[in-house]
């Protein structure tokens, strides 16, 4: 590629693991897309086999993220930071997401990091569930000093996994992707004990038609092992005996 494009593939460990009431770890690798939204238009006329809205070996579906209405992308953002009083004069965004492959998807949680002009100035994370839906933890960087760890906290206000209550709270430790990539969520309980962790990290890897073909071979049925991969976790710790919580549905 000639063109010195933001936009990059992550070759990623994640992991998960829960600490109380019983004891449960799995990891697995995955591929990630880091995508400027800026440059989606001009990487689907550079890489063969990635598309922007279209059928792919790797593609980018903007139904699959914000509003998912095939409205723009961009409109959520700016929406969801107007909502929450974060300004900006002009909005950048990327994305960090799993890639549909062969048209399929499944992304537990996405990621977007907002700038204005080069400034950090808010990250979010788009969490979805199962049932298909979805709900979007935004946090404001106020002040533009760079940091190497960005750290924000809330109170869980969405329904997920159905052996974790809800009367818990996030801890979020995350880094802007660059040569590598970095995150950490810890999950609380309402006594304060750690219950849970997940992160996920991750390796630069060049955005072309050659990394995707090769990522592909290496993991053809990734975005259907996240998913198989839930339910089959979900199962384990059932058998282990973890407690279920029934789901409020005005959750």
């Amino acid at each position: 590629m000639t063109k010195n494009y933001k936009s990059v593939l992550f070759s990623n460990v994640v992991m998960h693991q829960r600490l109380i009431p019983l004891k449960h770890r799995f990891q697995y690798s995955l591929i990630s897309l880091y995508l400027n939204y800026d440059e989606l238009k001009s990487l689907e006329k550079k890489i063969s086999f990635f598309s922007y809205n279209k059928f792919n070996i790797f593609s980018f579906y903007e139904k699959d993220h914000g509003y998912r209405d095939n409205s723009s992308l961009k409109k959520f953002v700016t929406d969801i930071l107007t909502k929450n009083s974060i300004k900006f004069k002009k909005i950048k965004f990327s994305i960090l997401c799993f890639p549909r492959i062969f048209g399929y998807v499944f992304n537990p949680l996405s990621v977007i990091f907002c700038f204005d002009s080069n400034d950090l100035i808010a990250i979010l994370y788009e969490v979805k569930n199962t049932s298909n839906e979805q709900h979007t933890y935004c946090f404001a960087s106020k002040q533009k000093k760079v940091k190497s760890i960005y750290k924000h906290q809330c109170k869980k206000i969405f329904y997920v996994s159905p052996f974790v209550e809800m009367n818990c709270n996030y801890k979020f430790s995350t880094r802007v992707p660059s040569n590598k990539l970095s995150f950490l969520i810890e999950q609380f309980n309402f006594k304060n004990e750690k219950i849970l962790v997940a992160a996920q990290n991750g390796k630069k890897i060049e955005f072309t038609s050659l990394t995707i073909i090769k990522s592909f071979f290496k993991n053809p049925l990734m975005t259907f092992k996240v998913i198989l991969g839930i339910h089959y976790q979900a199962l384990q710790i059932f058998f282990k005996g973890g407690k279920y919580y029934s789901r409020n549905k005005n959750k």
